[in-house]
Parts: C-alpha cells; sequence; structure tokens
C-alpha cells in the first residue's frame, strides 16, 4: 500500500490509495489491467487509454455515484483525482467570502471546454450541490455528455450544455445578459500546434513506460480543441481574460488552470490592465507535477456577499 496522496486537497476523495478490489466490484473489466508493480503497489499502466478510461468509470461510479460514464476514444481521458483538487480550491475561493463553503444550486459555475468527459460539472455538482453549465466548441463532445447525463436522469434539472458556435470566443455567446453567475472554470488547451501536442505526448509516454521504445500515438487520446491551440496556453487565456471584462459585473469568480508558470507574469499584468479587483494565484500539486488555478474578479469586496443570498 503506498502512501496518503498528501499533494491533494484535503477534501479530496482520493488522497488514499485506490482499493482496487471496490473498484472492480464497480466495473469488473478492469481487473484485466490491474498488476502489481515493482514496489508492489496494486497498481494499472496510466500509458493504456483503456486502463485509464476503466479506472475513471469505476472512481466515478463509486465516489460519485455517475452510472454509465464513457468517453469516445478520440477524447482526452482526465485523471480524477487532479479535476476534484481544482472543484475543492474553487470551493475556498468562495468560502472566503461567505465563511463557509456555499453548498446547493443556488451555486452557478460554468465548465468552459467540458468536453466528452464532464468531469467537472459531475464532480462539482456531487460534491458541493452546485447547478453547473458546461461549454463546447465540438458537437460530438457535447453528444456524449448529454448522453452521460442521460444515464444521470437526476442530474437533467442541474447540469446543462451550451455550444459554442464561435472558435473565436469563449463567453460570448455563451454567457447570456441575464446570467449571473458564481464562478468559471477551465482548463485550456495546452500546446500552441498539434506537432507540439504530439511531442508532449512522447515525452509523457516515455516517463510513464521509462523506455526508450515508444509507440507515437500510444496514449494520444483527445479532440484538438482539447489540446492544441493557435497561441496555446497564453493566447487563449488572454482572449478570456479581454472577454471576461466584458461580464464583469455578472460573474463573481472567473478562474483558470494555467500549467506555465511564466505565462502567470504576462497574465496578471493583463489582468491590472482590464482592471480585475482582485487576482489571485492557487498552487495546486499532484505528484510531480504542479499546476496553477489564475482566479480574479471585478467586483469588489463590500459587492461579493450579495452573491450567496
Amino acid at each position: 500500500m503506498s502512501a496518503e496522496k498528501s499533494s491533494l486537497h484535503t477534501r479530496n476523495l482520493h488522497r488514499n490509495p485506490y482499493d482496487f478490489d471496490q473498484l472492480i466490484s464497480c466495473v469488473p473489466e478492469l481487473k484485466h489491467y490491474v498488476f502489481v508493480n515493482a514496489y508492489q503497489t496494486v497498481t494499472i499502466n496510466f500509458s493504456i487509454p483503456k486502463a485509464v478510461k476503466l479506472l475513471n468509470k469505476a472512481l466515478l461510479l463509486h465516489f460519485y455515484h455517475i452510472k454509465g460514464w464513457d468517453i469516445p476514444d478520440t477524447n482526452l481521458c482526465p485523471p480524477i483525482p487532479g479535476r476534484a483538487d481544482y472543484i475543492h480550491y474553487i470551493a475556498d475561493l468562495l468560502a472566503e467570502q461567505h465563511n463557509r463553503i456555499p453548498t446547493g444550486n443556488s451555486v452557478k459555475g460554468l465548465d468552459i471546454g467540458t468536453g466528452a468527459n464532464l468531469v467537472y460539472p459531475l464532480i462539482s455538482h456531487r460534491s458541493y450541490g452546485w447547478t453547473m453549465l458546461g461549454s463546447d466548441i465540438n458537437q460530438d463532445s457535447l453528444k456524449n455528455a448529454q448522453h452521460i447525463l442521460d444515464q444521470n436522469p437526476d442530474l437533467a434539472s442541474v447540469i446543462q450544455l451550451k455550444s459554442q458556435p464561435d472558435a473565436d470566443h469563449i463567453f460570448v455567446n455563451i454567457i447570456k445578459s441575464e446570467d449571473r453567475l458564481t464562478f468559471t472554470m477551465c482548463n485550456p488547451p495546452f500546446h500552441d500546434s498539434e506537432e507540439s501536442a504530439m511531442k508532449g505526448n512522447i515525452r509523457k509516454t516515455k516517463n510513464l513506460h521509462q523506455s526508450k521504445k515508444v509507440k507515437p500515438l500510444l496514449n494520444f487520446s483527445g479532440q484538438q480543441s482539447e489540446l492544441w491551440c493557435e497561441g496555446g496556453e497564453l493566447a487563449f487565456i488572454k482572449k478570456m481574460i479581454h472577454e471576461s471584462a466584458l461580464f464583469s459585473t455578472q460573474v463573481l469568480w472567473f478562474t483558470c488552470l494555467v500549467s506555465k508558470k511564466d505565462n502567470l507574469n504576462k497574465l496578471t499584468g493583463l489582468l491590472k490592465k482590464v482592471k480585475a479587483v482582485e487576482v489571485k494565484t492557487i498552487d495546486m500539486v499532484q505528484g510531480q507535477k504542479i499546476s496553477r488555478i489564475l482566479a480574479w474578479t471585478f467586483i469588489p469586496q463590500k459587492d461579493r456577499k450579495s452573491w450567496f443570498i
């Protein structure tokens, strides 16, 4: 048994080692991918997309009571513990104004680029009872996300999906004039080209295998919009910041993951230009990977409590 994953958020349900007997009882097919490694740890081979997908299916069923979760092989398979961490840190951010974590459907969140997996809205609602909206530009991804919702009828009134018809926009077309959102969240495309995404995947797969003999396409799942965009992460988040100013009175906190630490100075500089009244950087550590949540608001401190009435 490996030690508790203490780098994860204290409320993260995945801090303890996976109980594979429990998970296999949820998804029996998972047993074909479970083995004992050289360190005598029961695990799976994380470079095999099918294994990761089945693990996710079991985690979502066991911990969050999500039935029938599945995604096409062409879509990104997200690590559930890391996705849950982002949500718990948003909960902490909202608690600062509220003196406690606000729960229930009066808290409304928007997940930009929710993807076929719908993981952020699913975990958000199951963890805190929040109402969620998921947007995406990919119709096939939205179709799959809707299929997941169809398997879980109790979620129909609390998780909605919206298509972004214009790839040049992020909040425009999604946030309507009557909307009032507690937060937005986003895991933006990291790479600036397909070639860059492919190179990154080869590096990642080599690390997983600790071997030089690697099939380049192994574990290379993910639609173009999930993995890369022109200008990469920096360009995407800059666009997001510019657009956020258009909805400054309708959203309490805008948030976004930032993978490259070097991008933070440029982004915080831009946030000053668009007159954000408060900017926060929240560190998230998952194993050896460090990423950050950039959060900003245009709402003065004195007006924030009204969001929770």
